[in-house]
């Protein structure tokens, strides 16, 4: 793990997103159903999926710090005909960012939202993930963080 004790404390936020492409029948079925499943509502459990994880990013990737989230927020869209698009927000004031929180609660708001739409196809696909932006530290990166 990084010695971060040297740092400053700062404000720090990060954004990333990912991405989940349903074959044109599936996507058909869950924009009729409501984003509904037989399991309940997709939208709303990856949504307490990906915040969970965002919290708990540290007992899942080796080396992160266990940071104090201030704030994760997430949103899920459809992002044309077939795709929905999860971004996830996450802000702490810390020594140290919260990339990896952002990441994680994105991807796994991803994988909730295909187990929870698996019954209708498995040619459903993940991602691209990626950083859009960080605010704070040593340096900022892209957009909105």
């Amino acid at each position: 793990m990084v010695d971060v004790s040297s740092k400053a404390v700062t404000a720090r936020s990060a954004t990333a997103e990912c991405k989940v492409r349903f074959p044109a029948v599936v996507a058909a079925q869950l924009r009729a159903s409501g984003l509904r499943g037989s399991k309940g509502g997709i939208v709303e459990t990856a949504v307490i999926a990906g915040t969970m994880a965002a919290k708990r990013t540290h007992e899942l990737i080796p080396f992160c710090h266990a940071l104090p989230l201030d704030g994760v927020r997430i949103a899920i869209d459809w992002h044309g005909e077939r795709e929905l698009r999860i971004e996830c927000s996450a802000r702490t004031t810390a020594r140290t960012g919260v990339e990896m929180e952002a990441l994680t609660g994105a991807t796994v708001a991803a994988l909730t939202v295909y187990d929870m739409s698996k019954a209708l196809s498995h040619a459903i696909v993940l991602g691209p993930a990626r950083l859009l932006g960080k605010r704070g530290g040593k340096r900022d990166f892209g957009g909105e963080g």
